[in-house]
């Protein structure tokens, strides 16, 4: 079932997700069965599985290093189909412009339909980790809306090179990132909503946004993504803090602002388990507020743990 009819058939109901991260290459997808296991209890109509970009890695060949690609998370797909056949629950794959060609992303998206996947998430990736700023694949999407236009062609039949006149069509619901502080390449907020306005109207169905640590700001990004025309729903994502270094990486890596209570508070932490136990405190009145706004879902970055996303989502639903 497509997100927008999940959020339609809940008659306002605010409805619970999270996204999880495929495991490392050679690791067992057990210790994702039971991650995700204990939140299954909270009914989530969807889950999310996130696709990771290529890496570099130096093959040591008689004393001298040749560099090859590798991807240590592989298998999004795969994960989305045993996941939902193991939990009778929506999956969603994260599709990436970053080191797939569009013939790639094709195949893949073939695959979704194949498999009866009903949603994905269209998102440009990241930089690799060698380089500073992000490098379009030779033959990929350069944008994200450049994505969401592929997969609007494919529903309607469109492929990169025939018309395919078959019944059996793709009817992707399409989801975009959005950012209530801007993208951290971004060079306005205003440009950085624009860009958001250029998704939508190729096609996106919904908006999840990057976490954030204060509601102000994914209210006041939701005021401005309305004042210029977007009119799908906006979910908002959600992140516990977790450790005491996310003080720093947090705002590094994602360029957003973190409150000075939150900060205060996570200061005065002798060990992780204290912060542990004030990310999901803080997670919680985030959560209250949000629902208590009518929010349709409120959506859970887990990063494959479940015990801090359990012990909010008990206080919420």
């Amino acid at each position: 079932m497509k997100v927008t009819d999940h959020i339609k058939n809940a008659n306002g109901n605010t409805l619970f997700s999270f996204e999880i991260v495929p495991p490392v290459k050679g690791n067992s997808i057990q210790e994702l069965y039971a991650n995700i296991e204990p939140l299954m209890e909270f009914n989530p109509p969807f889950i999310d599985v996130t696709t990771s970009r290529e890496e570099y890695i130096y093959v040591d060949k008689a004393g001298l290093y040749d560099k090859k690609i590798t991807r240590m998370r592989p298998g999004t797909v795969g994960i989305c189909a045993s996941i939902k056949h193991k939990f009778d629950v929506d999956t969603i794959p994260h599709v990436i412009c970053g080191g797939f060609t569009k013939a790639e992303t094709e195949y893949m998206l073939i695959d979704c339909h194949y498999l009866g996947i009903d949603n994905v998430m269209a998102l440009r990736g990241d930089a690799m980790k060698e380089e500073k700023y992000f490098k379009p694949t030779e033959d990929g999407n350069c944008f994200a809306s450049e994505l969401v236009s592929q997969i609007q062609n494919l529903n309607q039949g469109r492929y990169l090179h025939d018309d395919v006149q078959g019944e059996d069509r793709s009817n992707f619901c399409i989801g975009v990132a959005g950012y209530p502080e801007k993208h951290l390449e971004a060079p306005s907020f205003k440009s950085d909503l624009i860009r958001l306005k250029q998704k939508v109207d190729a096609g996106a169905d919904y908006v999840v946004t990057q976490m954030f640590f204060d509601n102000q700001k994914y209210f006041q990004f939701v005021e401005a993504a309305k004042e210029i025309g977007i009119n799908v729903p906006i979910i908002p994502g959600i992140k516990p803090i977790a450790v005491k270094r996310h003080l720093q990486l947090l705002p590094q890596i994602f360029s957003l602002d973190l409150p000075h209570d939150l900060v205060e508070a996570v200061e005065a932490c002798k060990n992780n388990a204290e912060v542990r136990q004030v990310g999901v405190e803080w997670a919680i009145q985030q959560s209250k507020e949000l629902k208590a706004a009518g929010i349709p879902v409120l959506h859970y970055y887990s990063m494959g743990k479940s015990n801090n996303i359990k012990a909010i989502a008990k206080e919420i639903f």
